[in-house]
């Protein structure tokens, strides 16, 4: 990897943020929970915060070698390409599924007339064009994204509490029916989406230059994010309450609907709507990159040829659910219980496991 198209460390940790931040303020995380969804949110960062040290401590035993490349080394030659097809198919899918929100939220939000369908091919044409530019565009989109993001969120965060329609006696009475509705709301939905899904970032974690604070940015910028969503999160509860927010489609925007403050900040939800669509759109690309990268991994052919292949393949799985409520369904029953622990928790530490056994070996054999 040369300096010249390495990444600074910065840049990497702007791109984690946003990546996590992507399309969990379309949902309430944690509603089981209810009042407590704070702490259910802080559960499931805790326990996703000790797969990130997991993922960090697999980059460190190789640093020049991505996900796909590890499995290949460590895993052996067919091992190795089944497991990295397996990861392949797992980013295009969740790629996929942001791919669905986005295009469901725009016939909700802005074009109730507009075919959905071209609504999903417009949105694939727009981040298919960043992909085949490389991770360089894409990072250097998100620095570029992110001061607009952070002033949005920030503005919402102080204007929700400013307006009057924040209840902070609607967090009481804490911890009302125990601990087990909130570890049954962090455990696996919570880790699984969205703080398990920096897995990812073991594909482009070997493009970022290497340096003393390399962990603790990245670590900061996991912290400092988990905080601040689980913060958004709890105002939907401040605003609309457990019961409410719990049967919302759309609770936060239902949430910055209700922002009217003298007749100078009103129709907030145009804002909050476009913030989700840029942190909709950085999913779709981080998941997208890491899909055509691994395809170039496994077949030695370059990355620019699988665009085209793996934006169709996108398109039609977005439509692998009729309705949007199925789609919700789906991606809560199956994809956050099942199929996202695999690809988050046992591989990797699968993988840990492996690295580390075989470099003790190999020290016992080395004379």
């Amino acid at each position: 990897m040369t300096t010249a198209n390495s990444l600074r460390i910065s840049e990497l940790a702007v791109c984690l943020s946003l990546f996590e931040v992507g399309s969990t303020t379309l949902f309430l995380m944690g509603g089981e929970a209810k009042q407590d969804a704070w702490l259910a949110m802080l559960a499931g960062a805790l326990a996703g915060l000790l797969l990130l040290l997991i993922h960090l401590g697999i980059h460190h035993q190789e640093p020049e070698l991505d996900l796909f490349l590890l499995f290949r080394r460590y895993m052996g030659k067919i091992m190795g390409t089944i497991l990295n097809l397996m990861f392949v198919g797992y980013f295009a899918y969740e790629a996929s599924r942001n791919l669905r929100d986005l295009s469901e939220v725009t016939v909700l939000t802005l074009l109730n007339r507009t075919p959905m369908w071209l609504i999903t091919v417009i949105t694939i044409l727009v981040v298919s064009n960043t992909v085949r530019y490389g991770y360089r565009v894409l990072f250097l989109m998100c620095m570029i994204l992110f001061p607009m993001m952070l002033l949005g969120y920030t503005l919402i965060s102080i204007l929700i509490p400013s307006t009057g329609i924040f209840h902070a006696e609607l967090i009481l009475p804490v911890l009302e029916n125990g601990w087990k509705p909130i570890i049954n709301a962090a455990f696996p939905e919570i880790i699984s989406f969205p703080f398990g899904q920096v897995v990812l970032f073991l594909v482009f974690y070997p493009y970022a230059r290497k340096g003393r604070n390399f962990n603790k940015v990245v670590i900061t910028a996991y912290i400092v994010t988990a905080l601040a969503l689980t913060f958004i999160n709890q105002l939907i509860i401040f605003v609309l309450g457990p019961q409410i927010a719990a049967y919302s489609t759309l609770p936060l925007l239902e949430t910055v609907q209700l922002i009217e403050l003298t007749e100078v900040f009103e129709r907030m939800d145009a804002l909050f709507t476009l913030l989700l669509f840029l942190g909709l759109g950085i999913k779709i690309a981080a998941f997208f990159h890491g899909a055509v990268i691994g395809l170039e991994r496994v077949t030695g052919v370059n990355y620019k040829k699988w665009v085209f292949a793996v934006g169709i393949l996108l398109c039609g799985l977005s439509f692998l659910s009729p309705t949007y409520t199925e789609h919700i369904e789906v991606g809560r029953g199956v994809t956050l219980n099942y199929s996202s622990p695999v690809f988050q928790i046992f591989l990797p530490i699968l993988l840990f496991v492996v690295i580390l056994l075989k470099k003790r070996m190999n020290k016992k054999t080395t004379p």
